[in-house]
């Protein structure tokens, strides 16, 4: 495992910041105790309320975590087409009996005074999604002993993460679940992510620092795969969302293995920003006319997904997942990275068996030992 990891991780599982109020403190610190690296997800929240929940987080764990930052957007955005859809989604607000927010409420998320917290109040790790910070932000982080990771979809945005002086990328496969973390927004690129196995191996070509690899990861055969392609670690998102720890909706829980939801796609209906979730009927019917605008659909919607959820209805919902969702296991927090570690260890153990286990096999052929 990488110098910047080393010490940080029994295992190399991470399990992935999910903002919307998934990732608590409790399962962060369910993670973290049975030696991965939970993270507290810090989108959304107010300063102070992410401070709260590191103050909770270190009363339930020793052990060493992480807290993910949203990164300020430019306004790029086309008011009038944010216009037309929310014009579009007012049967939406009149059926649900709500209004729709304001896509006007704010774009950087708080970013400068949740660092100010972080910097006078240091974490173990702190990793930004949608962009990059400045060196003088990670050398100022590196300066109070935060390890940095930034996220990236592409090899392109790898090397920038390199070049600005983070200690980690992390390398986001187009099969994750909820938002990409691209640092440019741009329709089109829509639909063009790189697959995980082949980021990882593009990536590796020119990027020498440790990468975390996340998108898709279910099973701890994956994580050997991915460990193999030359990651340090895997981050897992929707494997993670389905414990009981998760502060997921019940709902939401239940959909990951539903029979209903049969796929996933990227949409940019809930927050005008591509994101991957289980294709519902609000996806369906409004995918396809909501603009690239993030955060300003996001706000928009806001009202609409919390009274889905208080009605129970997942077909109104925002159900962020990955590729891998049926393949969901409804175990306690801990109890998932020990089987994962287990699982991972097995797969290891096959990859460098004797002829007869698929890394035997594959040396015997190499060998001459073994003929078709």
């Amino acid at each position: 495992m990488s110098s910047a990891l080393t010490g940080l991780l029994r295992y190399p599982i991470v399990q992935a910041p999910m903002a919307g109020g998934v990732s608590v403190p409790q399962l962060a610190a369910a993670v973290s105790d049975a030696g991965g690296l939970g993270f507290l997800a810090a989108g959304y929240k107010t300063a102070d309320g992410m401070y709260q929940e590191i103050k909770q987080l270190r009363g339930l764990t020793s052990g060493p975590f992480g807290v993910n930052l949203f990164m300020p957007q430019p306004d790029l955005a086309d008011p009038s087409a944010v216009g037309v859809y929310a014009h579009q989604l007012a049967g939406e607000a009149a059926w649900y009996g709500t209004e729709l927010g304001d896509p006007d409420s704010g774009r950087d998320d708080g970013y400068e005074v949740k660092l100010a917290v972080l910097l006078d109040n240091p974490v173990p790790v702190v990793s930004f999604h949608f962009g990059c910070p400045a060196p003088d932000v990670l050398a100022a982080l590196a300066r109070v002993g935060t390890t940095t990771m930034v996220a990236a979809t592409t090899p392109e945005e790898a090397l920038a993460v390199q070049q600005a002086g983070a200690d980690a990328v992390i390398m986001q496969g187009v099969e994750a679940g909820g938002h990409q973390g691209t640092h440019r927004d741009s329709v089109e690129t829509d639909g063009a992510g790189l697959g995980l196995l082949a980021l990882l191996a593009r990536t590796r070509e020119t990027v020498h620092l440790p990468l975390i690899a996340a998108g898709g990861i279910m099973r701890g055969s994956q994580i050997a795969a991915v460990l193999a392609a030359g990651a340090s670690a895997a981050q897992l998102g929707t494997a993670f969302l389905a414990t009981p720890e998760s502060g997921a909706a019940l709902i939401h829980k239940r959909a990951l293995t539903d029979p209903l939801f049969v796929r996933t796609e990227l949409t940019r209906a809930f927050s005008g920003r591509p994101a991957r979730g289980l294709v519902n009927r609000f996806l369906r019917e409004h995918g396809p006319y909501a603009p690239a605008a993030y955060p300003d659909v996001h706000h928009l919607t806001s009202p609409l997904r919390k009274a889905a959820a208080k009605a129970g209805d997942a077909q109104g919902m925002a159900l962020w997942a990955g590729q891998g969702h049926r393949l969901a296991r409804e175990l306690p927090a801990g109890q998932l990275v020990e089987v994962l570690a287990a699982e991972l260890e097995a797969a290891r153990t096959a990859l460098s068996g004797p002829p007869g286990a698929v890394g035997g096999v594959a040396q015997g052929f190499l060998d001459g030992e073994v003929t078709g």
